[in-house]
């Protein structure tokens, strides 16, 4: 209890700040606001292993070049390491999360790019346009295809946009596994010490029909469930 919630103070009072300096470094260009946000993703991950004594172990190879890649959710731990580990992808976020005053703007200037979960064609077109300009920028994409945290044991089917945004990429996908529910659980304060784990499955190719590309990421992801 104690560490939880010295992480909270000094992780989120942190955060403040940085919600307020974020949008005056933005107007810097996207290489301050993109530096910026490297500092604030390396604050994280010294919070969590400082105060919550939170270690990470990375199983598999990460490949060089852009790809997608395609994570298990199942806490706010791998949204913010996993976007350092893998060297400041473009990361689709729900469309809300872009609406917060300044600290949105400057997350869309950063290279986030918001997905309107309902799914419609023009949303599907305007993330795909999104995850062109990151690529041809030389950044991978990182999606959650579940589309939301889920807890330990459960494997939801992957949503309808995973499907559609591999074959309109068409570039490799590399799944990831992770086990950071055991340590942070959905829906409780209380983070417990340990270390998750991030298992890099197998590339799998583009061009594959559909069931086959969603039934590959969907077990690849829950492979540590």
């Amino acid at each position: 209890m104690a560490r939880s919630v010295l992480f909270s103070l000094v992780f989120y009072g942190g955060t403040i700040g940085a919600a307020v300096l974020a949008p005056i470094t933005a107007l810097f260009g996207r290489r301050a606001i993109r530096r910026f946000g490297s500092d604030w993703l390396a604050f994280h991950g010294w919070c969590a292993r400082v105060l919550l004594r939170i270690e990470r172990r990375v199983e598999g190879t990460m490949p060089a070049g852009a790809v997608l890649y395609a994570a298990k959710h199942q806490s706010m731990y791998e949204t913010i390491e996993l976007a350092a580990m893998l060297g400041a992808p473009a990361v689709l976020v729900k469309r809300e999360l872009s609406r917060i005053p300044l600290w949105g703007w400057a997350a869309v200037r950063w290279g986030v790019i918001p997905v309107d979960r309902a799914g419609s064609a023009a949303a599907l077109r305007e993330m795909v346009r999104g995850t062109h300009t990151a690529l041809a920028e030389g950044r991978s994409i990182l999606i959650f295809p579940e589309g939301t945290r889920v807890p330990v044991g459960e494997a939801p089917p992957l949503r309808s946009g995973f499907a559609g945004l591999y074959r309109q990429l068409g570039i490799p996908v590399v799944p990831i596994a992770l086990d950071s529910g055991r340590l942070c659980p959905r829906g409780r304060f209380v983070k417990r010490a340990g270390v998750v784990t991030f298992r890099f499955g197998e590339t799998i190719p583009p061009g594959l029909p559909r069931r086959e590309a969603e039934a590959r990421v969907h077990a690849a992801i829950n492979a540590l469930e």
